[in-house]
């Protein structure tokens, strides 16, 4: 891997190089000019990068990877910059993103994909209870419908909503326990069906 970044930097710096050999020459006698221009494109370029680094570490680009090794496929998670496991399932064709925690027993929909899913959360029976970091919340049953994952039918499943508030969807281990095997190597939950 590091003979792979050595010869990334060799051909960035030497294309560097060039561009900046080439922007001199045709700079002569208008440097002010030419700094002026060059340090507003950097600024766009830093912008630009900074921007995309956003948006992976948000976790808002593909975190999971459908791997196949000798017929046997897996589901690889790539860990997000938060240091946690998101998985993106869809409900009823509805894409929903869910952290992946493994001190959770069951899944729990957010409020806000409580509402994707058009549940009305007035109408739910919340008859059950559950701790949260938060405290304890009472919790109502619903059944998610045609769930997919990577396009692959997994049924339907049981899930909880509570009766306060929920940043995101959790798969608990009544999810992961579908898998004959869970692992974590390095910065990546392998998921083995």
């Amino acid at each position: 891997m590091f003979e792979d970044d050595l010869g990334r930097l060799i051909y960035l710096v030497l294309l560097l190089g060039a561009l900046g050999g080439w922007a001199l020459v045709e700079s002569r006698g208008r440097f002010g000019q030419f700094t002026r221009q060059a340090l507003a494109w950097l600024m766009i370029f830093g912008a630009m990068a900074a921007g995309y680094g956003l948006y992976k570490d948000m976790g808002f680009g593909s975190q999971q990877t459908l791997v196949s090794d000798a017929g046997l496929p897996r589901l690889e998670l790539k860990r997000s910059g938060d240091g946690h496991y998101y998985l993106a399932l869809a409900v009823d064709g509805v894409p929903l993103r869910f952290m992946v925690d493994t001190g959770a027993s069951s899944i729990v929909l957010s409020d806000r994909d409580t509402d994707r899913l058009n549940i009305d959360r007035t109408k739910l029976a919340y008859l059950g209870q559950a701790r949260t970091a938060n405290g304890t919340i009472r919790t109502a049953q619903v059944t998610l419908r045609n769930v997919t994952l990577e396009g692959q039918p997994m049924g339907d499943l049981q899930a909880s909503v509570g009766d306060g508030p929920l940043g995101v969807s959790l798969l608990g281990m009544d999810f992961l326990n579908r898998f004959s095997k869970v692992e974590i190597a390095r910065d990546r939950l392998i998921l083995t069906p």
